[in-house]
């Protein structure tokens, strides 16, 4: 299981809705200046994202919860993501090849292919984050922010 910490941002019927900050490593890589990465994180302005959890359990504004998610969830998502529109394009760019002969054909057939794959995992994206397995899920729950409270005292003579 794969697991972040979150921030409730508010609680109601059950359901919480969660702030979780967008962690970028390019802080800690001795390769800042070459990184691709690095300058793709530049162009989002997004640092935080904001997803609604179901929760039994009554949950405070600024009270830290531990997320988790099921790595086969994740790891399937990544792959129709990605390859849904890869497989796509190859199988459309070699089809309008095969029919029309021609360069222009093949790269119109890869543009479709493309599009085609990406609706197609957008579409079964949407349907496949509805199965209970794919939601993420509250592990644990941290404090409320006042339910703590630290007093220092100065130090006395001797003590």
């Amino acid at each position: 299981m794969i697991k972040e910490w979150a921030t409730v941002v508010s609680w109601e019927n059950g359901e919480a809705l969660l702030s979780c900050d967008v962690k970028a490593s390019c802080n800690s890589c001795a390769s800042r200046a070459g990184c691709g990465s690095r300058v793709l994180n530049k162009l989002g302005p997004q640092n935080v994202h904001t997803i609604a959890v179901s929760s039994a359990q009554p949950l405070v504004p600024g009270q830290k919860v531990e997320l988790g998610i099921a790595e086969r969830s994740l790891l399937s998502s990544a792959l129709l993501v990605y390859m849904a529109p890869l497989v796509g394009l190859f199988i459309m760019a070699g089809l309008f090849q095969a029919l029309f002969g021609s360069d222009l054909a093949a790269m119109s057939g890869a543009l479709l292919g493309g599009t085609g794959g990406f609706l197609l995992a957008r579409g079964l994206g949407e349907k496949l984050t509805r199965r209970n397995e794919w939601q993420p899920v509250i592990i644990s729950v941290g404090l409320p922010p006042d339910a703590v409270r630290v007093d220092t005292f100065p130090a006395q003579d001797g003590r």
